[in-house]
């Protein structure tokens, strides 16, 4: 059957196995795509649990050749020090996110605002340290002669806890997906600033919120530097996980390296030096595989909207 429009032009109907057949290509292909991007962390994995002697002989498989959690074994038989450091990761982590975005939030909105006259005199201020940093000799001064955050939490905290890129995501975001209407019907309902924030633009901009929390998430949990900085050796205590995972795999190369003088203290000769690098990979990336999945709908929401210019 043909539908007649005008004069000349005919449509004609799609066929529903056609689209049944390209949305299973489409389907398909994208499996896919997403197996051949998971090939590598399925091989690190696999590797992590191999032993010392089938990697040597045999490379990388997705099989082992032969199963082995020697590697794990050694890196969590350090006296508790990578547990602490894991403990230590997920403070930081927390807590740097949590303050990030209370102290983020609100300075985004009245950004977003008409009505704040310095909106545009405050968001240049605030881009100069974007375009110019002080440098890391007078950061560390500032962090460790007047603010004395050396050897405290708060030093891997505060340095990286606001952002000017992420608070020009939010400003976009409240400017576009927040009416002035809703926020002119909450005044006149008696709601202060920080109530409309609270109330009225929170909850519609949730996509975006929860995109700057991955996005400091993946920041705090992949740090290391700043301990690097601000931590001293007596205070080890204090160390995340990045730095740990740092500190063991440089020790594992100087073994490897030194392996001639070495070879008599602790069975060091028999380290899983390999299989242990996989191990640290799988430790640093399994968290964040876990968490990413349950904020990807945010993820994608947040960066479409929040990536409107003005």
């Amino acid at each position: 059957m043909k539908l007649k429009i005008g004069k000349r032009k005919y449509i004609q109907p799609q066929d529903s196995s056609y689209n049944t057949t390209v949305n299973a290509i489409v389907i398909i292909f994208f499996i896919i795509i997403a197996a051949l991007a998971f090939m590598p962390v399925l091989l690190v994995i696999m590797a992590s649990i191999s032993s010392e002697q089938s990697l040597t002989e045999n490379g990388y498989r997705f099989i082992p050749g032969e199963v082995s959690f020697e590697a794990f074994k050694y890196l969590f038989r350090s006296g508790g020090t990578v547990t602490r450091a894991i403990l230590n990761s997920v403070i930081i982590t927390s807590s740097g996110t949590v303050l990030g975005l209370l102290f983020m939030c609100p300075c985004a909105y009245a950004l977003s605002r008409k009505e704040f006259k310095h909106r545009k005199a405050l968001m240049i201020y605030l881009m100069i340290p974007m375009l110019f940093s002080g440098g890391l000799v007078s950061t560390y001064m500032v962090n460790t002669q007047i603010l004395h955050l050396k050897n405290t939490y708060l030093a891997l905290i505060l340095p990286s806890m606001c952002s000017t890129w992420y608070l020009m995501i939010l400003r976009n975001y409240f400017r576009t997906s927040v009416p002035d209407s809703l926020i002119e019907a909450g005044k006149m309902e008696g709601c202060s600033p920080m109530q409309c924030l609270t109330y009225l633009a929170l909850p519609i901009c949730k996509p975006v919120v929860m995109t700057v929390a991955i996005f400091q998430i993946f920041a705090y949990w992949n740090s290391w530097y700043p301990a690097l900085i601000y931590i001293d050796s007596n205070h080890r205590d204090l160390y995340p996980l990045q730095y740990v995972l740092v500190n063991i795999e440089r020790t594992i190369q100087a073994m490897t390296r030194d392996a001639a003088y070495t070879s008599g203290i602790a069975n060091s000769a028999n380290l899983p030096s390999t299989s242990m690098r996989m191990a640290l990979v799988v430790v640093t990336v399994l968290p964040i595989m876990i968490l990413f999945p349950f904020f990807q709908s945010f993820l994608k929401t947040g960066m479409t909207v929040g990536a409107v210019k003005e």
